[in-house]
């Protein structure tokens, strides 16, 4: 089994829950991960060894394939295996049997093998750096997961879901996300996908610790977008301040400080929506209510250039 898709979309968890409704789910699940081990170590970890193989082989151990025996085992990012092991796991694959290093003898192993990566594989066996019979082997069965850009309508399920799972971890009691902070999720376009939006809930969980999340509770960093290889623009520093005379409505305040971070921030929405803490379409729906023309910026009452920011 193959499962691809862009790193943080949750190729593990899916991994994880194949096995658990399985009818291996009693026995071992096992993971790991190819880029992390050294060429000259991933093999032991794969197949084990006999004590002696090699000069820090102080007792015998078993690889990954005996110790799921009966389960699963997770070949997370396979396209960064050293190709000279791919062509010994292409056929334990075949076979259903182990060699330990400095083994005499195979062992049967019964494991059900899923590869996982973020790469494209045919362009690996292009580079040579894949064996294609090892791709066909694998591909018996193809998950491909999108990334959560694509799949936004399933975001108040998967942060219920991790809400859940960050309330046992740090003893919490978080019941549910305002609506104005699910818009701001809903606004992200999450290029960290599952795991980037994990960590945005944790933070908001362990700020807040019990009850609703609000925007507040989340990264000032939450739905500044940026390209890749640059940094999170600073704040603009400026010398703009508005009057408003005493007994004004609150409307017409809130209108004239919209109004005035939209000239700021040369009509930049989500510049704008970021300084005043909301989501871009709570920014627009407040404009549209309050009667102000988001195309057509009008000038805030008494705008003047002296002092600070009001």
């Amino acid at each position: 089994m193959l499962i691809t898709g862009e790193s943080g979309t949750g190729k593990e968890m899916v991994a994880g829950a194949i096995h658990k409704l399985s009818p291996r789910a009693a026995r071992p699940f096992v993971a790991i991960n190819c880029a992390a081990l050294p060429e000259t170590l991933i093999e032991s970890e794969l197949f084990g060894h006999e004590k002696g193989a090699f000069t820090d082989a102080l007792e015998r151990r078993a690889g990954c394939f005996e110790q799921a025996h009966g389960g699963t085992l997770l070949l997370d990012e396979i396209g960064e295996m050293p190709i000279s092991t791919q062509a010994k796991l292409l056929r334990v694959l075949e076979e259903a049997k182990v060699r330990r290093l400095g083994g005499a003898s195979e062992i049967p192993v019964d494991v059900r093998v899923i590869a996982s990566t973020n790469r494209s594989l045919e362009a690996a066996i292009k580079k040579k750096l894949l064996r294609e019979d090892l791709y066909y082997r694998l591909n018996v069965f193809h998950i491909a997961l999108p990334p959560l850009r694509h799949r936004k309508e399933d975001l108040p399920a998967l942060a219920e879901v991790l809400i859940r799972e960050l309330n046992r971890k740090h003893d919490c009691r978080v019941t549910d996300v305002h609506p104005e902070a699910l818009s701001r999720l809903m606004d992200y376009s999450w290029p960290g996908n599952i795991r980037e939006l994990r960590n945005v809930l944790e933070r908001g969980v362990i700020v807040a610790r019990e009850g609703t999340l609000l925007p507040g509770h989340f990264p000032r960093s939450l739905g500044v977008q940026q390209e890749e290889g640059t940094s999170a623009p600073e704040p603009e520093k400026t010398d703009y301040s508005f009057t408003m005379q005493a007994g004004a409505p609150l409307r017409e305040m809130e209108k004239a400080y919209m109004q005035l971070t939209l000239k700021l921030t040369k009509n930049n929405k989500r510049r704008a929506a970021e300084i005043l803490g909301i989501s871009v379409r709570t920014l627009h729906n407040r404009l549209a209510q309050l009667g102000s023309a988001e195309a057509k910026l009008e000038e805030p009452a008494a705008v003047s250039g002296n002092g600070a920011a009001g």
